[in-house]
């Protein structure tokens, strides 16, 4: 049996940094109308079948699952365990996910671009529930499934920005409070469903079983990734890979871009997923070197200081969000469902980001965390559907970036899931009139 082949092409700095190429054919029809800009057809899923599944628990995803299958190539079974792992969490999320958008209110879910979301999420369940009914346990099933996976990231490619201005133009019909609860929740489950995806089509795509022992497909020596996560993660390397595409933005917007000083243990690894944390440095050091460039400091260094963390403690991993089991008296941010901790100690890793960029005024520090397109007027929000990017006058989206998420206030609160979703966390310490130390924390896996 010949192996269709499954393309998928993840965000990456270091390679490319769009999801997928003009000339790229794959996936359904579905997939392609959403890439186009048009939602999937509307596809009719048992109201019953939906209830159902949102009634399950959510499974507290940890990295400790994903590398539970071991290191690629895997043999058929075990490549079977990873797909039917993955079938038994992503119907549930989507269900959660579907059940949440239909809780909105009714005139916020006939929105065209929250209809459109809902449409998204109707059509990629409706994918994945004929094999509900049975365990994969052959090739030809294991293929068929890593396509409905590729589908999946495919089509959910484009998600966020959609959502955003969705809630931009319906924004005098929802309290922003309730925006801001919708979106962590929805954007942290969206990462531990994509994360669930992309590691089950990783693995299949380097392990391929069915090749036997062909020596043309044998890997010549070991690769520290499991997936997409790499066992043997580097930091510096990605502050030097974010360093390179920020500087290019900001020479392009400023005709000056700042040096970056990594100091610190730069050498040290960890288990980490690549993607995860080259998001987050890149919206970390867009605001660094914004801030920098800005204040004329742009001959002082921004220092990048990377320290194993001292207390290596074991933590408990879940970001899944549940507004409804969360202790009373927390903050939205703050409201996740516990999980039991990893049976090993975790080692830890902190970044610390400092610029001499004046520091972030009292006013702004307390919304840098915020979902901040909640609180345009009328006249910066036509700013912003006209293409004007400048609209958010916050440090969070650079104007001139190339992402689509640019001037939706979207970068900070993003990359602070990101952060979180397998423990860390993002403290900004702002001294005003000086600059900022921004400290992300990393926890890793341990030894592989």
């Amino acid at each position: 049996m010949r192996l269709r082949p499954i393309v998928l092409r993840r965000r990456s700095i270091r390679k490319s940094r769009t999801a997928w190429q003009p000339d790229q054919k794959f996936g359904t029809s579905a997939t392609q109308s959403s890439i186009h800009g048009k939602a999937p057809d509307s596809v009719s899923v048992d109201s019953d079948q939906v209830a159902r599944l949102a009634s399950k628990p959510l499974h507290s995803l940890t990295l400790a699952d994903l590398v539970q299958h071991g290191r690629p190539p895997l043999s058929a079974d075990t490549l079977f365990s990873s797909a039917n792992f993955s079938l038994s969490l992503i119907p549930i999320r989507l269900a959660h996910r579907i059940q949440a958008l239909r809780n909105l209110p009714f005139i916020v879910v006939s929105n065209p671009q929250i209809s459109r979301i809902y449409n998204t999420y109707v059509h990629s369940l409706s994918t994945l529930l004929p094999y509900q009914e049975r365990s994969i346990t052959d090739l030809e099933d294991e293929i068929q499934f890593t396509d409905v996976m590729a589908d999946l990231v495919q089509t959910h490619a484009n998600t966020i920005p959609i959502l955003a201005r969705g809630f931009l133009e319906c924004r005098k019909y929802i309290n922003p409070a309730d925006v801001t609860r919708f979106l962590d929740e929805h954007l942290r489950a969206r990462i531990g469903t994509r994360l669930i995806a992309e590691q089950h089509i990783a693995l299949h795509m380097s392990s391929q079983p069915h090749r036997g022992s062909d020596a043309r497909y044998q890997q010549s020596e070991v690769s520290s990734h499991i997936g997409v996560i790499d066992t043997a993660l580097r930091p510096a390397d990605i502050v030097r890979d974010c360093e390179s595409f920020v500087s290019e933005i900001c020479e392009l917007k400023y005709g000056v871009r700042p040096t970056v000083v990594i100091n610190g243990q730069p050498d040290i690894k960890l288990a980490h997923i690549p993607t995860h944390l080259e998001y987050v440095l890149t919206e970390l050091l867009k605001n660094a070197f914004r801030a920098t460039v800005e204040s004329g400091k742009e001959r002082e260094p921004i220092e990048v200081t990377i320290a194993p963390s001292p207390d290596a403690l074991p933590t408990s991993c879940d970001q899944d969000f549940d507004h409804h089991h969360a202790p009373s008296g927390l903050s939205s941010s703050s409201k996740f469902r516990e999980s039991a901790p990893l049976t090993s100690t975790i080692p830890g890793v902190t970044i610390r980001i400092r610029d001499r960029g004046g520091g972030i005024s009292p006013e702004v520090l307390p919304n840098v965390w915020a979902y901040s397109f909640t609180t345009f007027g009328d006249e910066e929000a036509r700013d912003l559907s006209n293409g004007n990017t400048d609209a958010l006058n916050t440090i969070s989206g650079a104007g001139g970036d190339s992402s689509s998420l640019a001037g939706l206030g979207y970068g900070l609160p993003l990359g602070r899931a990101y952060a979180e979703h397998f423990g860390g966390s993002i403290a900004v310490q702002s001294l005003w009139g000086w600059g900022t130390d921004v400290y992300l924390k990393l926890k890793g896996l341990g030894k592989m």
